[in-house]
């Protein structure tokens, strides 16, 4: 349970991404990524114990068996599968960036030849290993990383001379790394306080998360890993940032923001720690991925063929098809992934808002809201989900706020409209 969230998001973009970032824009992108560290508590809070309670009622196991089971409607959950395959493909594109940049810097490879033994290498695990291959559990890849997080700072600490030295330096590169508002002033106060509902609020409607919120076995269970997932959470967050940062001291004039961690590693760390510390962030990779993948393919299989084209589906043809759907989106994911954008965590926080966008009201509203029917649910993700990708392509951040906020507005007034027509109806 601690793993939880430990390991879905201490995936690539916390261990590569997002120190890269903070290399490049300062302190002001730690303070940004803090807002991670309540993220547990809220999404335990808000949707942990009502979801894990109705999730039993309703034998519920994936997200879009809860909208199955709440909405009773073929509309939400075809397309509530679709917007899950879309957005998630994106999520696993980070991740695979992610993989190809650490071999890359390891072994000095290409980055072309780097992903495609990183493909061949997830593919083999997770066909053969099947799902059950998640070598590690949650909990002890979250101690790896925790461990690993601890160590790196204190090295790049001492590599700087000294948190006040790394601080003087900072200030003669660019005294706006360590201000708030990061190198470039883009960190306005507004743009800030979008993140807030991009990975704080918002994260409620990421079907990775609620899957993992709906399978705490008690009450007990689930307030240790409020508290434990917090404290875990926050030391990683804050930690490999942090690390980030003092590297534009340690290691300046880096020009791809995502082979930062592992080039530090390897400066500031014996080789046998380096390597040790490198595996932690491969472990956090194959994990997501396997999870990403996972839920990729039953949503495909589960819940679009299962549900609606064929319902007495033998196991063997199950199985069969998932590891065909599997290998196939391995290998889209490796051709999308072979142009990587500059930054990976852009990848994966353009996925975070499209699931949101579709996702937070048809979970929470359908929790707490008894009036709200299928209608609203689907007014809600069509609207969310269109309005994200209009805005995003047509005018990404507006007003100087993160994209995703304005479809979660209009999403959640599409759900009231929504429902409340269709209540009219039936009176």
């Amino acid at each position: 349970s601690i793993g939880l969230l430990t390991a879905t998001y201490g995936s690539a973009s916390s261990f590569i991404g997002g120190p890269g970032i903070a290399y490049n824009i300062g302190l002001g992108w730690v303070l940004l990524s803090a807002i991670q560290v309540v993220t547990g508590y809220i999404v335990l809070t808000v949707s942990g114990k009502k979801f894990a309670i109705i999730a039993r009622k309703m034998e519920a196991i994936t997200l879009i068996d809860y909208l199955k089971g709440r909405y009773n409607n073929k509309a939400v959950v075809v397309l509530s599968a679709l917007c899950i395959i879309i957005f998630l493909f994106s999520a696993t594109v980070a991740q695979w960036v992610g993989g190809g940049r650490l071999i890359e810097s390891l072994t000095g490879l290409s980055y072309t030849t780097a992903l495609f033994l990183f493909t061949f290498s997830v593919l083999v695990y997770v066909l053969i290993g099947g799902f059950r291959a998640v070598a590690l559990s949650d909990t002890l890849l979250g101690i790896i990383m925790l461990v690993g997080t601890t160590i790196i700072l204190i090295a790049t600490v001492i590599a700087g001379g000294g948190v006040e030295k790394i601080m003087q330096e900072l200030v003669q590169i660019n005294p706006n790394l360590i201000t708030p508002f990061g190198a470039d002033g883009s960190l306005t106060k507004s743009y800030v306080t979008s993140f807030w509902i991009l990975i704080g609020m918002g994260v409620v409607g990421l079907p990775q998360i609620s899957v993992r919120a709906m399978s705490y076995k008690n009450s007990k269970a689930m307030h240790q890993a409020l508290i434990i997932g917090t404290v875990v959470v926050g030391t990683i967050m804050i930690g490999m940032h942090l690390t980030g940062v003092f590297a534009r001291v340690v290691l300046p004039g880096i020009t791809v923001p995502d082979k930062v961690m592992p080039l530090l590693a390897m400066e500031v760390l014996p080789p046998w720690l380096a390597g040790v510390f490198l595996a932690a962030p491969m472990a956090a990779i194959m994990s997501t991925v396997n999870s990403l993948l996972l839920l990729v393919s039953s949503s495909i299989i589960k819940d679009i063929y299962v549900n609606y084209i064929n319902k007495d589906a033998a196991d063997s043809t199950i199985k069969k098809g998932s590891l065909w759907i599997t290998g196939i989106v391995g290998l889209l994911v490796y051709a999308a992934a072979i142009k990587p954008p500059d930054f990976l965590i852009w990848l994966n926080l353009f996925s975070f808002g499209g699931l949101e966008a579709a996702f937070i009201w048809p979970i929470v509203l359908g929790l707490y809201w008894k009036k709200g029917n299928a209608t609203g649910a689907l007014a809600s993700i069509l609207v969310g989900v269109g309005s994200y990708m209009f805005i995003h392509l047509c005018y990404p951040n507006p007003f100087g706020i993160h994209t995703v906020v304005f479809p979660i507005c209009f999403a959640f007034i599409a759900y009231i409209i929504g429902s409340m027509s269709a209540v009219k109806k039936t009176i």
